[in-house]
């Protein structure tokens, strides 16, 4: 038992040694806490730097526990500050002088509830786009000789409206329907004010049915002059379907009328000889007969109406060709010249037609016009244009250029791709250009 204690005395005065220090680890350790730490403050360095543009001022910079002054913010938010209080004493003046007015506006956040005072003055906004438009607007009268079953003589009047869409030199030159002033003896026209002046006859086309009438200035007053406005013209290749238009002239019969509507289609187009023009179809309801113009909230005339030349379906719904398909025909007209002829209807043979039927690229001739200079030069239906005057055509517009390029009374080579029993062959005809009468 004595020798039990002796061991378990010795085992208590035995002493633990401490574990001897190893240098290497210790300076190691002390090495990555300096570089985390070196790391931490670069890292939070950057992020401050990104964020500080966007921090709103010393309310959130106190969050974030920055020193405000340091960081110069204290004056831009209290600028800030006397801002956003001038503009709630605003508001709130604002609103206390409607209610004072008994017009109280309800806000339901960044929307507001939209009453018939807003819808009328919207339609207030666009008829005074109609009333500064109809300053280009006049009065038509043309004056016809015609004979009874006695064959006694009498005259008739026509109407309608015309657009003033220049002043050349000493004239007003109008844009109208040729139907309206077809074998007129004599013609004149009525300003917006009530003024009127005798007309002449400057050009028509009678393919489009345009003309063009001229009045001359000495025999308008300069009341009436300064009261007139000449015309802008649009660009209808911009026109989308459910565009705003405004339908002036006389598309119900009555001269000076403004209709308000929506372009309901841009797709359909009518053929005429050499080319296709783009038609709008409206929901503005007008006559059968009527005619006009359609113009954009800009005041642009992008359309003209010409009810009895359209084929587009829709009752009575007013329909226009685009303003941009006739402009080259219009400003033939205003220089006096004729429209050159050829008598084709035609349409692009497009690169998927071309695959699906195995049709060469170019031009596709539908039908040729009975006893004109395309029928005259050997041109057939069937036939693909593929050249004009040593000039590639390849969609409608490439061949209407080439067309309107032409000199009437001259001759001009157009090539065909024609069917044969094996396969498309080209055939060369020599077209002497025409004027439609």
């Amino acid at each position: 038992m004595n020798d039990n204690q002796g061991t378990k005395n010795d085992f208590i005065r035995e002493q633990i040694k401490e574990k001897p220090l190893n240098k290497k680890k210790y300076m190691a350790r002390v090495g990555m806490s300096a570089l985390s730490g070196a790391v931490f403050a670069l890292s939070a360095s950057v992020v401050f730097a990104v964020v500080m543009p966007y921090l709103p001022g010393e309310a959130k910079a106190k969050e974030a526990g920055l020193d405000t002054e340091q960081l110069g913010l204290t004056e831009t938010v209290t600028e800030e500050v006397t801002e956003n209080t001038e503009t709630e004493n605003t508001e709130t003046e604002n609103t206390e002088s409607e209610q004072v007015q008994g017009k109280p506006v309800e806000h339901t956040g960044a929307e507001m509830e939209l009453s018939l005072e807003h819808y009328q003055k919207l339609h207030n906004q666009l008829y005074s786009i109609g009333n500064v438009a109809n300053r280009s607007i006049v009065t038509i009268t043309s004056v016809k000789s015609e004979q009874d079953w006695f064959s006694n003589s009498f005259e008739t009047e026509g109407q309608g409206s015309g657009i003033i869409i220049k002043e050349s030199g000493n004239y007003l030159l109008i844009l109208t329907e040729k139907k309206i002033i077809s074998d007129a003896k004599r013609m004149s026209v009525t300003f917006q004010n009530g003024a009127i002046a005798d007309a002449k006859l400057r050009k028509y086309d009678a393919n489009s049915g345009i003309a063009i009438i001229q009045v001359d200035k000495q025999e308008v007053d300069q009341a009436t002059l300064r009261n007139i406005e000449v015309a802008k013209l649009g660009n209808s290749k911009l026109v989308t379907k459910g565009s705003i238009v405004l339908a002036l002239g006389s598309p119900l019969g009555t001269n000076y009328s403004i209709l308000i509507g929506n372009i309901t289609s841009t797709e359909n187009s009518i053929s005429k000889q050499d080319d296709n023009y783009s038609v709008f179809t409206t929901d503005i309801v007008g006559s059968k007969n009527g005619n006009g113009v359609l113009v954009n909230v800009d005041g642009e005339v992008i359309g003209i109406i010409m009810q009895g030349q359209s084929t587009a379906e829709g009752g009575n719904t007013l329909t226009a060709f685009g303003i941009s398909d006739v402009k080259s025909i219009i400003e033939f007209l205003i220089k006096g010249r004729d429209i050159p002829y050829v008598g084709t209807s035609v349409i692009t043979v497009s690169d998927k037609i071309a695959s699906a039927y195995e049709i060469p690229r170019g031009v596709y001739i539908k039908e040729v016009a009975v006893d004109s200079p395309a029928m005259l030069a050997g041109l057939q239906s069937g036939d693909v244009i593929t050249k004009v005057d040593k000039v590639e055509v390849s969609t409608v517009d490439s061949y209407n250029e080439a067309i309107m390029k032409m000199v009437p009374e001259q001759e001009y080579a157009i090539i065909v791709m024609r069917q044969g029993a094996n396969g498309y062959y080209e055939v060369r005809c020599k077209v002497v250009a025409g004027v439609m009468e």
